[in-house]
């Protein structure tokens, strides 16, 4: 019996070094060192109200904002993953003629980027690329009602080369932009 009893407390113990002290320790040492990253990366809006993670993507239809990547999980954070379609699914050519066509078409003058229109492998990427930026900023010009100019330059301002000088190709946050553009044309922040 001595035996069992020595054995459940080597068991407490390994939990409560293991499972609690290194789980304390970890969160700990990120609070002090990146906070904002440590509790989810969170964006709020003007007024304080948390609006998304910089991490997720999450659904906007509207218009007047810019739509982010195609989601297979339909923006689930609980449940990231992929379609797991072939590339010579039919579903898989279906779902991106519907993307073309909600994006207004796709020409050879002006093809559609291919993100836009093929969803990520978690289908939770907040991203899309300056290209996707650059080819929805005519519909969020007209949506919102002003140049494409001025939405055109919003998202030069926003995107980065996520590598620096190690990557060719730049980003743009999606939640981000759409809240730029609120702040920058006074528009009623995101609720989506």
């Amino acid at each position: 019996m001595s035996d069992f009893i020595s054995g459940l407390r080597v068991a407490a113990a390994t939990m409560a070094i293991c499972v609690a002290g290194y789980t304390a320790l970890i969160l700990g040492f990120a609070q002090a060192v990146t906070p904002a990253t440590a509790n989810g990366s969170l964006v709020t809006n003007e007024d304080g109200e948390i609006v998304g993670s910089r991490l997720i993507a999450q659904a906007f239809t509207s218009p007047e904002y810019f739509w982010p990547r195609p989601s297979a999980v339909d923006y689930d954070a609980a449940g990231a993953g992929g379609s797991n379609l072939s590339p010579a699914n039919p579903e898989l050519a279906e779902r991106a003629e519907a993307l073309i066509a909600s994006h207004g078409g796709a020409t050879e003058e002006r093809p559609i980027p291919a993100d836009l229109v093929t969803a990520s492998g978690a289908g939770l990427d907040p991203h899309i690329s300056l290209e996707g930026a650059l080819f929805q900023a005519p519909r969020v010009a007209e949506a919102r009602g002003v140049a494409p100019s001025v939405v055109t330059a919003v998202i030069r301002d926003m995107a980065y080369a996520p590598g620096a000088f190690f990557t060719e190709g730049r980003i743009v946050n999606v939640l981000e932009l759409n809240l730029a553009l609120d702040a920058e044309l006074a528009a009623p922040a995101v609720t989506e």
